[in-house]
C-alpha cells in the first residue's frame, strides 16, 4: 500500500523480506540465487541440505573469482613494480595494455 502522500507502506514481513534480500546481495548472490534462497527461507519444510547446497555453490564461485582477482593482483603489481614512474615516456604498463612487448595482456584477464 502506499500513504496519502504516495510513499510506500511496508510491513513487518515485507521488511524483513528486504532485509533478507539486502543480506544476500552483500554476500554476492545473484538475482535467481536470491529468488532461489528466498523460495527456500520461505519453505518452512525444506531439507536445510538445500540452502547448504546453493551456499556452496557460490562459495566455490567466489573463491574462483577470488583466484583470478589475486592473478589479476599479482600481474598488475609486477607491471608496476616495472615501471620507473618517472619523466620518461617508456612504461611497462602501456607496453604491456598495447601488447608491444609481445605478451597477449594480464594472464588472461585483458579484457575484463
Amino acid at each position: 500500500g502506499r500513504s496519502d502522500a504516495g510513499y510506500r507502506q511496508y510491513g513487518e514481513k515485507d521488511l524483513r523480506t528486504l532485509q533478507f534480500i539486502r543480506r544476500s546481495r552483500d554476500l554476492g548472490f545473484s538475482l535467481g540465487e536470491i529468488q532461489g534462497l528466498l523460495g527456500l527461507w520461505q519453505d518452512r519444510a525444506r531439507p536445510s541440505r538445500e540452502v547448504k547446497a546453493l551456499a556452496k555453490r557460490h562459495l566455490e564461485f567466489l573463491d574462483r573469482k577470488l583466484e583470478e582477482l589475486q592473478s589479476m593482483k599479482n600481474a598488475l603489481s609486477h607491471l608496476v613494480s616495472c615501471c620507473h614512474g618517472d619523466e620518461r615516456p617508456d612504461c611497462p604498463i602501456l607496453e604491456n595494455l598495447s601488447g608491444e612487448n609481445g605478451s597477449t595482456g594480464l594472464g588472461g584477464h585483458g579484457g575484463r
